[in-house]
């Protein structure tokens, strides 16, 4: 099939590499415009951009991926399928419905949890020990259409959203494509979600990643792991920004919250809310690279 691909971040390059390698053409590549990076406001392109431009594929960067001028542009790519990975905006049923096979997407969850913006993040924050990716066709909610494919995960233990993502990224690739074959094939099953089990994972907002050391140790390296490598867990040490990375929850420790109670080969031990201590093994100061702890 000639497919559009809709994606933007790191997390859409492999299945879009995948589509590459596959018997299948890639028509178009729809991605966010280059936004402005790092403290020179470099404009810079999406990952997805990056790579497309090293496949020589064609490459659509609107604004807002809406109105008759984008529509046509669109509709000329003569595509058969639609497929969305992390695209950054929710498209309209006029623009879903292009392709004569409609528009399909690969969701970080096991939908129905965490419809929204940051699957991983979330789940992760939420203490989750098992996630996967969905294969949705899409319709005019956010993530809420029938299922066409799931593939379920364990979460690691100490397992970061960066290094979650990654595996959920190979995996997804895979599962895309296996989605794609039945649906040309013919044999494609369209389930609908269940009513119950819904929860959303909204936008990670940078105040949220801001410690708050009353928290017990075991939910503070949750969230300290769902915020790595970005936009990372911080505190303030002497009024500048502190970002602390590679957590581990330990035992009980005599302390006050936010108190450093020992230093060594293995890390820095902060007292929580719960007196027990957390472990932090690496950690960036404001200005500078992340290091070890023992650095």
């Amino acid at each position: 099939m000639r497919v559009i691909f809709w994606g933007s971040p790191d997390f859409a390059v492999a299945p879009l590499a995948a589509l590459c390698d596959s018997a299948h053409e890639v028509a178009g590549v729809v991605c966010q415009p280059d936004r402005p990076v790092g403290r020179g406001r470099k404009l810079t392109p999406s990952a997805v951009k990056s790579f497309a431009l090293k496949k020589n594929l064609k490459l659509l960067q609107p604004e807002k991926p809406r109105g008759e001028p984008f529509l046509s542009e669109l509709s000329s790519l003569n595509a058969d399928i639609s497929v969305v990975v992390a695209y950054g905006h929710i498209l309209r049923p006029e623009v879903l419905a292009v392709p004569p096979h409609g528009s399909i997407n690969l969701h970080a969850s096991l939908l129905p949890a965490f419809r929204g913006a940051a699957p991983i993040q979330r789940a992760i924050a939420a203490g989750e020990s098992r996630t996967g990716l969905t294969v949705i066709r899409m319709d005019e909610g956010m993530d809420t259409g029938p299922v066409l494919a799931v593939r379920e995960t364990g979460i690691g233990d100490g397992e970061s959203a960066g290094e979650l993502a990654g595996r959920l990224s190979a995996l997804g690739a895979e599962l895309l494509i296996e989605a794609l074959e039945e649906i040309e094939c013919g044999t494609a099953r369209e389930i609908p979600q269940p009513v119950s089990g819904v929860s959303y994972a909204p936008k990670i907002e940078r105040e949220e990643a801001r410690i708050d050391w009353s928290v017990p140790a075991e939910r503070l390296a949750c969230l300290v792991r769902a915020f790595d490598p970005a936009p990372g867990a911080y505190c303030l040490r002497g009024g500048k920004v502190l970002k602390l990375f590679r957590p581990r929850a330990g035992g009980p420790v005599d302390g006050n919250p936010g108190e450093v109670t020992g230093t060594g080969g293995e890390g820095l031990r902060i007292c929580c809310g719960d007196r027990r201590e957390l472990l932090v093994r690496e950690l960036q100061a404001e200005g500078k690279r992340r290091m070890s702890a023992g650095e």
